[in-house]
């Protein structure tokens, strides 16, 4: 009798357990992935992104934004493959499909970093954004849309120009443009340029009361983290996020809901990867969370192969929503 009732009570126990770490996902309907994939995840080339997708297949999103969605390297190099021989992002049909998800929008594409959206629902493409003859978009940008329960979700994805120095400056003048921070200025534009072909296609208060997030690889730091970089108020690395926080309706989501927290997103001290929403998308979260585990933390290729990291030089962001 007694074993039967240990039995009982550990079976409770386990069942208790379980309802607890479910709880946070069914508390949620609907998830967001988002991760800069470094060089279309450069490290998952040599097992066929076995443990890429068994990951990504364990989150259970039902929609993943990945920057960085193309394949450049040969496995374990930094010598540049074939256009031929590569996999990504043509490849993303199939490789999506492997975690539960059937259907892909790439984003404007014009250099080797495009943005991926793949999704379990259908994806209403809206806009590939590179730019114009003015301000040319580095890396793209995308708008796409999805019917989440009865609702239009507005995604916009992006990556921004990375370096101090200015968009296709010759390399005999970097050094003065990298001191000018050229780059950083060159940011701001790019931004205001995706910002007024997405969200700002809309009267400021009716897009406010739409559901809209945009994420990426920004390239940048926010004035709201500068208690850690301590940065002069007047810095140039400021620009960007100064911009969105002043001229769009988007919040900072890991900010807002963790305003006295630092979160790095790369495998440094960085926050330089950010998910923006519309108060009214951001009022639907119901958890949020930079994810570093054993298998996500970067790690510093030993052989200093360039900069590569494994799995990535970023870190995933997770968010939860509850329409």
């Amino acid at each position: 009798m007694k074993r039967i009732l240990s039995f009982c009570i550990v079976g409770l126990v386990l069942a208790g357990v379980l309802v607890t770490a479910s709880s946070g996902r069914k508390a949620s309907n609907f998830r967001l992935l988002y991760w800069n994939i470094q060089n279309g995840m450069w490290d998952g080339q040599p097992d066929h992104y076995d443990r890429f997708v068994a990951w990504v297949k364990a989150q259970r999103p039902d929609v993943c934004v990945f920057c960085e969605a193309a394949t450049i390297f040969k496995d374990g190099t930094d010598d540049y493959m074939p256009e031929e021989e590569h996999y990504l992002p043509e490849g993303w049909s199939e490789l999506a499909r492997r975690y539960g998800h059937k259907y892909v929008f790439l984003g404007g594409w014009r250099d080797d970093y495009p943005q991926v959206i793949t999704s379990r629902s259908p994806i209403e493409e809206v806009a590939r954004i590179t730019g114009n003859e003015d301000t040319l978009v580095c890396h793209g940008a995308g708008w796409a849309r999805l019917r989440v329960h009865g609702k239009d979700l507005n995604i916009v994805t992006l990556h921004t120009w990375p370096q101090a120095y200015g968009f296709r400056v010759p390399k005999e003048d970097r050094e003065r443009s990298r001191a000018a921070r050229e780059g950083d200025y060159y940011r701001r534009t790019e931004m205001e340029y995706i910002c007024s072909h997405t969200i700002g296609t809309l009267p400021a208060e009716e897009a406010a009361g739409q559901y809209w997030m945009m994420m990426g690889d920004f390239n940048s730091r926010s004035r709201v983290d500068n208690w850690v970089y301590h940065y002069p108020e007047d810095d140039s690395r400021l620009l960007v996020h100064d911009y969105i926080h002043a001229a769009t309706p988007y919040i900072d989501v890991v900010h807002e809901r963790h305003p006295n927290d630092f979160f790095t997103t790369t495998g440094g001290r960085a926050r330089i990867d950010y998910v923006y929403c519309t108060q009214p998308l951001y009022d639907c979260i119901v958890s949020d969370h930079i994810v570093s585990d054993d298998y996500t933390t970067p790690v510093r290729n030993p052989q200093k192969i360039s900069n590569f990291w494994h799995p990535s030089d970023h870190r995933p962001i997770v968010v939860d929503f509850n329409f």
